[in-house]
């Protein structure tokens, strides 16, 4: 008979840390355990790896349109290795202090890999038994089924390559493609991008277009193109094309669920099933996360773990996937959200759409023509927002706090209150103030 223990969490990503965070919160007694590194994917391969990067590229742009100004006089070098090193350093320093935080809780962090039998969780040949079970065990990259795939890197090895490849093919066509692209473009790859159908599917046509005219436009993007066979230093394409490059795969994810199969209820794509509760099959184990399928978002996956937390804590809590802001993370931020509810007809649609304006971190770019584009739906009938679609360097916190405002149900009359800090980039209160009220 194993340790007798009230919570356990399987995972320490955005899900798993900040669900255990709250159970400890509420004084609950927790064991957290983690394979690899705390935080997961998001600090450790993911998000935090791209923003890191970002930042360089959106330097290296900053300094050579200031260059082509004429009133800089710079030249940007960089060492890959020496970027990966500090990116390491400062994932080791964060590591530290997510830890210390769960453990300022009471919560005891536990590093090996787990697996579930019956009632209890065995790890480094220790047995838990549990009064209530949160699997969140994350994603990991999705690979297609390609001859040669082997060769193909993914986000899993950024800070593992040794320089910035000279020629790089993506294979895959959202956000990770897109943003990986960016990256490696502005660090001087030879950038092409393989979409199986449209690119980058998941903005409005005319938000596309900007984006690929004015920020991605030395990328070359490839649609409706299957790659048929990948090599070390290139790929093939089902219609006979050969194009020299490493091949990186930014094809999806899929479920860590391996752990949980025969437990609980899966779906049929191997995601653990869950309800609004996210609670499994099984009234004792939840899941949360990108395990469960659904949004692969940070903070959705946050909100997904302190849901659960809640419920395991005897504190009645649902999930509401309502709204949820997205961003593309690019040299100039693209941000959107929609209102996945609106039923609005054709007749009631109305959509307005303006460039950018100057502010902080745009100011530079009015003689190039590239300070942004917004772009909002309206419902005239129900006097609410549709959608928003935004491109600015303040985009991700202003779709954010609109989003909140979306779910809240605000008419549009009550955005009229909003006051702006200026100098801004946020042309939404503009259309929402001045072109529509």
């Amino acid at each position: 008979m194993g340790v007798k223990m009230k919570n356990i969490v399987i995972g320490s990503g955005p899900a798993g840390r900040l669900g255990s965070l709250e159970l400890g919160k509420l004084g609950e007694e927790v064991i957290l355990i983690e394979k690899n590194h705390i935080a997961g994917t998001c600090l450790n391969e993911g998000c935090m790896v791209i923003c890191a990067l970002t930042d360089i590229s959106k330097f290296i742009d900053t300094n050579k349109k200031f260059n082509e100004y004429g009133f800089v006089k710079s030249q940007v070098e960089f060492s890959y290795e020496k970027i990966v090193e500090k990116i390491t350093e400062t994932q080791e320093v964060l590591r530290k202090l997510n830890q210390m935080e769960n453990e300022s809780f009471g919560n005891e962090v536990i590093y090996g890999e787990a697996s579930i039998e019956y009632n209890e969780v065995k790890v480094n040949n220790e047995s838990f038994e549990y009064d209530n079970l949160l699997i969140a065990t994350g994603a990991r990259p999705f690979i297609p089924d390609i001859k040669g795939s082997e060769y193909g890197l993914t986000n899993k090895d950024i800070l593992k390559i040794d320089d910035v490849p000279e020629k790089l093919n993506i294979i895959g066509g959202g956000i990770i493609a897109a943003e990986i692209a960016n990256i490696y473009s502005t660090l001087g790859s030879e950038v092409n991008i393989f979409a199986r159908s449209s690119f980058l599917k998941e903005l409005s046509p005319k938000t596309k277009k900007y984006v690929l005219e004015k920020i991605m436009s030395d990328v070359n993007i490839y649609e409706n193109t299957n790659i048929a066979e990948a090599f070390e230093d290139k790929v093939l394409t089902e219609e006979g094309d050969e194009l020299e490059g490493t091949p990186f795969f930014a094809t999806g994810r899929t479920p860590n669920s391996e752990i949980a199969e025969g437990i609980v209820e899966l779906n049929d794509d191997k995601s653990i099933k869950v309800n609004e509760m996210m609670k499994t099959s099984v009234d004792n184990i939840y899941a949360a996360g990108d395990v469960t399928g659904g949004y692969q978002l940070t903070p959705v996956a946050r909100k997904e773990g302190i849901t659960a937390a809640r419920n395991m804590a005897g504190y009645g809590n649902k999930m509401t996937y309502e709204c949820i802001p997205q961003t593309l993370s690019l040299n100039t931020e693209v941000s959107f959200v929609e209102n996945e509810k609106s039923q609005c007809s054709d007749d009631d649609k109305a959509t307005i759409a303006i460039p950018g304006i100057a502010g902080p971190s745009a100011f530079w770019n009015i003689l190039i023509e590239k300070t942004g584009f917004t772009e909002v739906e309206f419902d005239k009938a129900k006097n609410k927002i549709n959608r928003i679609s935004h491109i600015s360097p303040s985009s991700v916190s202003d779709v954010a706090y609109l989003s909140y405002l979306m779910r809240m149900d605000y008419d549009l009359d009550d955005y009229s209150e909003f006051i702006e800090i200026h100098p801004s980039t946020d042309t939404n209160y503009k259309i929402i103030k001045n072109m529509w009220l």
